[in-house]
């Protein structure tokens, strides 16, 4: 589908799981949406869903095909909602930095590559949504590398929030816990409190129209885990040594 010369939001990741529903949920509510994806077939499948949805196919790991990519739109949307992202564990402590570069350069070099290719047309009003996770509150075993990028993501939110802030630009974090996703259903451990994608599009959209600067859910589950953030490290390692059944 051409991309028509002006839509309300752009959402990245959205061939899948929380950008797919939150794509066809603003769509629902009126509103025209750009989905960005690297999988076309899934793309024109979502697009065929709703006349208020338009797609963009590209890579956000490719520097110069996202630089393309809204380069082709007349118009960037206000609201850019950066939600692509993978995840990957480590086993026994095994480090593999390959693994750790594939997650990085989707979580978080991904999300810079479309920050760096819009900058320059953003401007007042304009709200970048970085989409990162509850697991950057804690330390939680195999998840070196998905948890480190999405602390990374973190505070890359939250320092852009500082210093995009004279020029209008408004940074919103989403730190979502457990939602049922293409991703989450490789997970062979329990996951307390899972919510499904629409729960999680709702409390996404909710905080957004709210102008919460931080979204994060569901509340019992990421209020548990800043709670044990706070914890000396010696104390909180045990905690979470006993939660996830590591401990002796």
């Amino acid at each position: 589908m051409s991309v028509k010369p002006e839509a309300d939001i752009l959402i990245t990741g959205a061939s899948s799981g929380i950008g797919l529903q939150l794509a066809l949920d603003y769509a629902n509510q009126g509103l025209q949406v750009i989905a960005c994806g690297q999988n076309q077939e899934r793309l024109a499948a979502l697009s065929a869903q709703s006349n208020n949805i338009q797609t963009l196919a590209f890579n956000v790991t490719d520097l110069a095909a996202t630089q393309a990519a809204f380069d082709s739109l007349a118009v960037i949307p206000k609201l850019i909602i950066l939600n692509a992202g993978t995840c990957e564990y480590i086993d026994n402590g095994h480090v593999d930095t390959a693994l750790f570069k594939r997650v990085f350069d989707v979580n978080v070099f991904g999300l810079l590559h479309c920050v760096e290719a819009m900058q320059a047309r953003l401007g007042n009003q304009s709200q970048l949504v970085f989409v990162g996770s509850t697991a950057s509150y804690i330390p939680l075993p195999r998840a070196e590398a998905y948890g480190a990028s999405k602390a990374a993501l973190s505070y890359i939110a939250q320092t852009l929030a500082l210093d995009l802030e004279h020029k209008g630009i408004k940074v919103t974090l989403v730190s979502p816990g457990f939602v049922k996703t293409p991703l989450t259903d490789k997970n062979d451990f329990p996951m307390p409190m899972l919510v499904t994608p629409e729960v999680a599009s709702y409390y996404i959209r909710q905080g957004i129209q709210a102008g919460n600067r931080e979204i994060h859910f569901p509340k019992k589950f990421s209020f548990i885990l800043k709670a044990i953030a706070l914890l000396p490290m010696g104390l909180q390692q045990s905690v979470i040594k006993r939660m996830t059944g590591k401990a002796a």
